[in-house]
């Protein structure tokens, strides 16, 4: 799937530099750079929605107790 990105000016000539120097693509390190950050993307933004789901009473929470009573799991 091909995106487009508008990067910063500076961060465009680092990306630049990076790339002339090791003589990979940019591309190269575009896709890298997804694929490292994107789970802390997830767990930021992901758990960010299930707080607000939370607060709003869309979705509920459980003890370890109680998970435990109902999966047949409690002493």
């Amino acid at each position: 799937m091909a995106t487009s990105v508008r990067l910063a000016p500076d961060v465009e000539q680092r990306l630049d530099h990076l790339a002339s120097v090791t003589g990979r693509t940019k591309a190269y390190y575009l896709r890298e750079i997804i694929e490292r950050g994107i789970e802390d993307m997830e767990d930021i933004y992901l758990s960010d929605k299930v707080l607000e789901d939370i607060r709003a009473g869309r979705e509920t929470t459980s003890s370890l107790d109680d998970v435990e009573k109902r999966l047949g799991l409690a002493d």
